[in-house]
């Protein structure tokens, strides 16, 4: 498949060129409108209309199955890519709408202007949908600063603030250093293959991994390095210091958006470059030969260390926000078990269990937003004590979110768990079999800290009686989070045969 030039690349650019439409016009909006009420709607009109433009191409795209690889092998625009925009695309709207009720409330919300965080998102949301459509080393590398740099002014967007100006700063230092490993390794690969291209890369791959009869040495250092920097934006261990630190400090919202947004861009990149630059296939093979890679051990010792690190370290967290920023790197650990497969069945499981993630870990943190405002910003589990009897929904959805994050049924959790330890299971092999055993066994500890919270909801007495008020945005997004979060659990058949089908690459070379 020959690669479209630029002009010819342009038709199929409409969803990024939405995304920038938007972020000029939501300038524009806040310099001219003064009215702080009407300024704030109106961005997220645009903003929210421009996300579903997006998503809406996106899905026509889906539709037709097109696959083009654009700008001369830089992106590529297939059912992957599509089907990432969408997921993205709903993301960004989600944590925009946590964030109208305090930004209403509050002219200077936390001393930022109104638009900005809109702005910012759009951004991200951009860098995001290139992330999951680079083909190219050079545009791995750009795509995934832009998402990087920017998300290190949201979370640090509570100016005065303490916590978040510290999360920030640490933000800033890990990902400078895993930014600049990450380009140490590219260099590596480069060097050896000659060739930025991931589709050039993977013959180059193919022919020296074949006449060695082995993986070389340069191109494991070179794949390692990389993964230092994927692997900080999944937050996967040991590149996961940054993590409870900025989660805890950054808005709700914006912890929310970075839970599960860059995080799915960051597999997303991680499975593109894994299958197209290296070739890796069913348990770590190299597509058409005999030479077993070393992928699948490198990969199922990130995952067990991740999840382990996630598990154990959430278990003595007193305030909640922090735990759910522990609770998001044991599930990166999680996915990453998909990930060790390195075969059609791994893959689908990683995109449904980012799609019911999705569900789960936005409503989780919705709940934590609305308890935190209603007593004074506290996150700790003192503030939700006794909230079965002071908010009944809203302790119920918090269980229901919860308990699909541990994986128990009958939740979307627990679906998703079971694909990706089948998905090791099946694979057959004793490392495989080692990995899934470990994902169950960490999946039995992680029960123990959501449960910390069910009870302080259900049998712990509050210190007030006081019912907790949540917002009629906040309702009716805790609804629409938690809805799907059972059904998933119940009939998921057709969004994994939707998802199933919609994972396919385009493999130009």
């Amino acid at each position: 498949m020959k690669p479209l030039d630029n002009i010819q690349s342009l038709g199929y650019f409409g969803a990024e060129f939405a995304l920038v439409g938007a972020m000029l016009l939501v300038i524009l909006w806040d310099l001219f409108v003064k009215n702080h009420r009407t300024k704030v709607l109106g961005a997220l009109a645009l903003t929210v209309a421009a996300l579903g433009v997006s998503a809406s191409m996106a899905g026509l795209g889906l539709a037709a199955g097109t696959s083009e690889t654009l700008f001369g092998g830089l992106l590529a625009y297939d059912r992957f890519s599509n089907l990432f925009r969408i997921l993205f695309a709903f993301v960004t709207a989600v944590a925009l709408l946590f964030a109208l009720p305090s930004a209403l409330a509050r002219p200077k919300r936390e001393g930022r202007n109104a638009a900005e965080m809109h702005m910012l998102m759009l951004a991200v949301t951009l860098g995001m949908n290139l992330m999951a459509a680079s083909r190219s080393l050079l545009m791995i590398y750009v795509s995934l600063e832009l998402v990087s740099v920017l998300s290190f002014v949201l979370a640090g967007f509570k100016l005065g603030d303490k916590k978040s100006s510290e999360g920030a700063l640490k933000y800033v230092i890990y990902g400078g250093v895993a930014s600049g490993v990450m380009l140490y390794g590219m260099s590596w690969v480069y060097g050896l293959t000659s060739s930025l291209n991931l589709g050039e890369i993977a013959v180059a791959v193919h022919k020296l991994t074949v006449a060695q009869g082995k993986v070389p040495e340069p191109l494991f250092l070179g794949v390692v390095c990389m993964l230092a920097g994927l692997g900080y934006k999944v937050s996967a261990a040991p590149f996961h210091m940054w993590t409870p630190d900025v989660y805890e400090g950054a808005p709700t919202p914006v912890t929310a958006f970075l839970s599960v947004g860059p995080k799915a861009a960051g597999f997303a990149l991680l499975l593109r470059f894994f299958s197209d630059a290296l070739g890796a296939d069913r348990a770590g093979w190299l597509l058409g030969s005999d030479v077993q890679a070393p992928w699948t051990i490198v990969a199922g010792c990130l995952a067990m260390a991740t999840m382990t690190v996630g598990n154990l370290s959430a278990l003595n967290q007193d305030n909640v926000k922090r735990m759910l920023a522990y609770s998001s790197i044991a599930h990166a650990g999680y996915m990453l078990l998909g990930f060790a497969v390195f075969d059609g069945p791994g893959t689908t499981a990683i995109g449904f269990y980012v799609f019911a993630y999705c569900f789960m870990n936005l409503g989780a943190f919705l709940v934590v937003m609305a308890v935190a405002e209603a007593n004074g910003g506290d996150e700790t589990l003192a503030a939700f004590r006794g909230l079965g009897k002071r908010a009944p929904v809203l302790a119920l959805a918090l269980s229901i979110f919860l308990f699909s994050l541990a994986g128990v049924p009958p939740l979307a959790g627990f679906v998703g768990k079971f694909y990706l330890f089948s998905a090791l299971v099946g694979v057959g092999d004793t490392w495989s079999w080692v990995l899934a055993v470990g994902g169950v066994l960490n999946s039995l500890v992680s029960l123990f800290f959501y449960a910390r919270v069910a009870r302080a909801m259900y049998l712990t007495e509050p210190e007030s009686a006081e019912p907790v008020k949540v917002s009629r945005v906040h309702g009716v997004a805790t609804f629409a989070l938690a809805l799907p979060t059972i059904v998933l659990g119940v009939y998921w058949a057709p969004v994994y045969d939707f998802v199933q089908g919609s994972l396919a690459m385009v493999h130009s070379r």
